[in-house]
């Protein structure tokens, strides 16, 4: 549920929350996909939402990450 508040608060990102709890990825994501809808549904939901954006802009934070990598002269 930490996991949760953290992303939902922040707004951040599964591998950004999972590095701040000292967790893999996979189990972070697990956690607030899987796990959270059987403890707090409202949660659950406000999560996905964040999630779903996220997905949404993924492809747009790896093209800005590799526009940064080539401009730097690898």
């Amino acid at each position: 549920m930490a996991i949760a508040a953290y992303i939902i608060d922040e707004g951040t990102t599964v591998r950004q929350a999972a590095k701040k709890f000292g967790v893999s990825k996979s189990t972070a994501h697990k956690d607030v996909s899987e796990r959270l809808v059987y403890i707090n549904q409202a949660q659950a939901r406000e999560v996905r939402k964040i999630l779903d954006v996220n997905k949404a802009e993924r492809h747009i934070r790896g093209g800005l990450a590799t526009k940064e990598k080539y401009s730097k002269g690898m």
